[in-house]
C-alpha cells in the first residue's frame, strides 16, 4: 500500500474503519463489530448468532469500498490525503 514499516498497523486501519463506520450513522454497532471480526462478549449469543448480519455488512462493505475510492480519487499529487494518513 506504500506505507513504510511501522507507519501503519492493521489495528490502526481497523480503528480508522470502526470510527468512520460508526460516525457515519448508517450501520448498527453489532454489524460493524462483527465485520471487524470482534467476538460477541456473550459467548452463548456469539455461538448461536451466525449470519444474522449478512445483508447489512454486504451493503456496509460496498459503502466502505466506495468511500475509499473517493478518498483515493481526491488524493493530492505527491501525498496522501489527511484521512488516509490518520
Amino acid at each position: 500500500m506504500g506505507y513504510a514499516v511501522g507507519e501503519v498497523t492493521a489495528h490502526g486501519l481497523r480503528t480508522t474503519a470502526s470510527t468512520l463506520l460508526n460516525e457515519s450513522g448508517r450501520w448498527s454497532p453489532d454489524a460493524i463489530e462483527r465485520s471487524l471480526a470482534h467476538a460477541d462478549t456473550d459467548s452463548v449469543r456469539g455461538t448461536y448468532n451466525r449470519g444474522f448480519y449478512w445483508e447489512e455488512p454486504v451493503a456496509m462493505h460496498q459503502w466502505w469500498s466506495d468511500h475509499l475510492d473517493e478518498l483515493r480519487a481526491s488524493k493530492p499529487v505527491g501525498g496522501r490525503s489527511e484521512v488516509a494518513a490518520a
